[in-house]
This record gives C-alpha cells, structure tokens and sequence, in this order.
C-alpha cells in the first residue's frame, strides 16, 4: 500500500493518533469531497482560494477564468491545498472536551497549467463527470473559445496528510457521573429536489444523473 512520508509540513503533531499518511485514506477523503481551499502567497500576501476540484491519480486538478490572477500566480508556485469533511458535532460534560468529528487532509505540491488543449478538453470532460456521472455526453459541445477562456491546474500530490476523529467525547474522568447530556450530533449532507431554469422546456424531464449525489457527500431528501 502507497503511503506518504510524514514531513516537517505534513507530521500531525496535535493528537498524532488521528494522522493518517497512507494513499488509501487520503484519497478516499479527497474523492469524497468536490470543494477545496488552496493557500498560495502573491508578494508577501498569503491568499485562501476556494474552489471545485477533481483528482484524477496521484494528481489533483482545478479550474477557473483565463484571467483569474489566483490561477495564474498559482501555476509554478508552491501551494497547500486542504480539503475538510465535517461529520459530527461532539457535546462533551464541559465547553473544553467539545469537539467535532471529521475527516481532513493537507497536501502540498506545485501546480502546473494543462496548455495541450486535448488534454484540457479531457479534464473538463472528467470534472463534469466526477460531479455528474452521464451529463458530459448530453451537453452542447464544448467549444475552441470556452477552452481557451478557461485555465485548468494540475498537481502532483508530492507531500500529503489526512488528520481524522471519530467517536463519542473524551471528558475528564470526573465528568462522567455528571447529569449533562453527552454525545455525538451526526451532520450528513442533504440534496433536495432539483429547482427547474424558469426558461427550460415544459417537456424537458430531471436527468437520471440528478437523483444520486452521494458520490460528493449528499443524502437524497
């Protein structure tokens, strides 16, 4: 099993029980997500981007506008890139113990922009598909101009950790006698029904891709 060496960046000092350094584990938290924040610094000034991404391998990928300057002073720059899923709220016997149950990961690498205009199609086409498995095939073509307005990022995850918790609360061992409720609020994503375009056909029906989200963390209502 692939696993990454813990660096000086990447070692879970805080509570090191919860590292996790393995591929499996940080991939599986990475597919389990579609929205990241990427850290970067433009003239001194460290900058928090969110976006939508994808991984694809051991490279993960994400796009923007052409003449976004986040993107642009991104590519060949050292970055971090986390990704957090929140899973439970914890409620402990005292404000101190309360915590949350969730599943983390930070990497690290340098991002290089996709210039070879049949491999950006290629990745655009895989972010769809990773968001709506069967939509790609039903869209209008995309065309020479959309992809030269867009600019996608590639990285390879050269450094990386996950950091999780599960469980019920961790009181002090006085506590527990105490008459205060104690335990775990479970929070799961929810997707309700799709809200049609007030200009799209009566006759046009919800896509099949449409009824399961779960892949990206989503209970259907």
């Amino acid at each position: 099993m692939k696993s990454f060496t813990p660096t000086d960046k990447t070692r879970v000092r805080r509570l090191p029980d919860r590292g996790r350094y393995d591929a499996e584990t940080v991939y599986a938290i990475l597919d389990s997500a579609f929205i990241c924040h990427v850290g970067y610094v433009i003239d001194g000034q460290p900058f928090v981007t969110p976006t939508a991404y994808w991984r694809e391998g051991d490279d993960v990928y994400w796009h923007g506008s052409h003449a976004s300057r986040a993107l642009e002073r991104a590519a060949n720059a050292r970055v971090c890139l986390t990704v957090t899923q929140l899973d439970g709220l914890v409620i402990a016997r005292a404000a101190f113990h309360h915590s949350m149950n969730y599943r983390s990961v930070m990497i690290f690498g340098t991002p290089a922009k996709v210039e070879d205009e049949a491999h950006k199609a290629r990745a655009m086409e895989r972010f769809v598909e990773r968001m709506y498995p069967g939509q790609w095939p039903t869209l209008r073509p995309i065309t020479r101009n959309e992809l030269k307005a867009t600019t996608v990022l590639h990285m390879k995850i050269e450094e990386a950790s996950a950091k999780i918790r599960t469980g019920p609360p961790k009181d002090d061992a006085d506590d527990y006698a105490l008459p205060i409720w104690a335990g775990v609020v479970p929070l799961e994503g929810l997707n309700r029904a799709p809200v049609a375009d007030p200009r799209l056909a009566r006759d046009v029906a919800i896509p099949d891709y449409l009824a399961n989200l779960s892949h990206l963390g989503f209970k259907s209502s």
